[in-house]
């Protein structure tokens, strides 16, 4: 299957460290919540259900030999043997298979943040004079990160393309010299969703990897099923649930996680982001529910949808039919998982729409209004001044990111009717203010 690519000096082939599996997975087909159940159960030292953390920054060995042997890539965490925590952590080890098997990648490692997650794939896809390919529509870190940061620290230049036009895209690639196209399942915050098909298809043609965020859609879609080579995530958003803890990870093949582990080489073991053990065991306690939050979070955002549209309100959510993705994604999703658990409103300027937020949170605590997504309360941010605020005015037009677009990450606190009931006493207080909603 490869090489662990621990050392430099005679790397020899043992079985990947980082594979969930000691076979190749043939998961990518099944349900992300068939797949989580049938990857490994890691029991705790002494015997308890739950698996144990292990806090342990170095790990001891009981012959000299041993040592030696773990550093010329003989010995690693398959057979039991650890050398270091910003190498491999069991607890973060055994929360990395578990991630790759709702993905249905053969590995995954999991990091401090999102970011951290981010930079570091591209940076080591990615060499000096390297080309990235980008979606114009993205988080606005991500966004800052490919637009100015690579550029000036790593000499890695992105070309920002609207990736539902496949002739930009084709026309961006550079064969040669492109060394990725980066996109969001579901973009950040106009919830356009990628043809991932078509465009790991014109990418692969072309010799280019393709790296899909797909933060806004766990469970709801599958990039490696659709075609793509490596999935990230900010695992703090759905994934953790709680708002509380922030972590990432990077899935994909076990050759390119382990090279991103490679003492000399790797991006992973040189920049150490590197995730806490007790961050990992709390993540791997609250997968087994996640594909029950999931689909309340998306049932809810439908039927919220559907209700705003009745009124008359401008609402973005690919679960409408009259969303130009819709069918699109009708087409790549997970089956019961329904659309994402986000919808946007365009208050169409910045006063409406802080005049509804205000409303919502402060006289009938429908939402918070907060950054981030996947809380169990509903998160409301207007985009365009907080997570998109890193793009100018021209990026933000060009992205479609309207001043009044309000991104609502809905939450399943209270019940549908009570919470329902809070949204329309706000939008009567909205015209009480005379602000109307059109």
């Amino acid at each position: 299957m490869g090489e662990t690519n621990i050392v430099s000096l005679e790397r020899k082939p043992v079985e990947l460290m980082v594979s969930y599996s000691k076979k190749k997975p043939k998961i990518a087909s099944q349900d992300p919540t068939m797949a989580l159940a049938t990857a490994r159960h890691q029991f705790g030292e002494h015997g308890g259900v739950n698996m144990s953390i292990e806090a342990s920054a170095t790990f001891t060995v009981m012959e000299p030999a041993t040592m030696g042997k773990m550093f010329a890539g003989e010995l690693g965490p398959e057979q039991g043997f650890f050398i270091y925590s910003r190498h491999f952590n069991p607890t973060v080890l055994n929360l990395s298979r578990q991630i790759a098997a709702i993905e249905g990648t053969e590995a995954a490692y999991c990091t401090a943040s999102g970011m951290a997650a981010i930079s570091t794939v591209l940076m080591q896809l990615c060499s000096s004079g390297g080309h990235v390919v980008a979606s114009c529509c993205l988080y606005g870190g991500t966004h800052a990160l490919l637009n100015h940061f690579l550029p000036r620290v790593c000499n890695i230049t992105t070309t920002f393309v609207d990736v539902r036009d496949v002739d930009m895209v084709k026309e961006a690639i550079v064969e040669g010299r492109t060394n990725v196209l980066y996109v969001e399942s579901m973009s950040n915050p106009t919830l356009m969703v990628a043809n991932l098909p078509e465009l790991c298809r014109i990418a692969h043609d072309k010799g280019v990897k393709v790296v899909v965020d797909n933060t806004f859609t766990p469970m709801v879609l599958s990039p490696a099923k659709l075609g793509a080579d490596i999935v990230v995530h900010s695992l703090t958003k759905y994934i953790s649930g709680g708002a509380d803890i922030i972590a990432g990870a990077v899935c994909g093949p076990a050759s390119l996680v382990n090279s991103m582990m490679d003492l000399h080489q790797g991006a992973f073991m040189l920049l150490g982001p590197t995730m806490n053990a007790k961050v990992a065991f709390e993540l791997s306690e609250r997968l087994p529910h996640l594909g029950l939050r999931m689909k309340e979070h998306c049932r809810r955002a439908m039927v919220y949808a559907t209700r705003m549209k009745k009124l008359g309100l401008k609402v973005i959510y690919p679960g409408l039919e009259e969303h130009p993705d819709h069918t699109l994604m009708k087409s790549m999703t997970n089956e019961n998982y329904g659309f994402g658990g986000i919808l946007c409103l365009d208050m169409e300027t910045e006063e409406k729409a802080n005049q509804l937020m205000n409303h919502l949170q402060n006289s009938t605590q429908f939402g918070i209004m907060a950054v981030s997504l996947g809380y169990y309360e509903t998160l409301m941010s207007c985009s365009g001044s907080s997570t998109s605020s890193e793009m100018n005015a021209v990026e933000k037009k060009m992205a479609g990111i309207s001043p009044g677009l309000i991104r609502m990450s809905i939450g399943y606190s209270g019940t549908l009717e009570q919470k329902w009931s809070q949204f329309e006493k706000a939008l009567a207080g909205i015209k009480d203010c005379g602000l109307s909603k059109n």
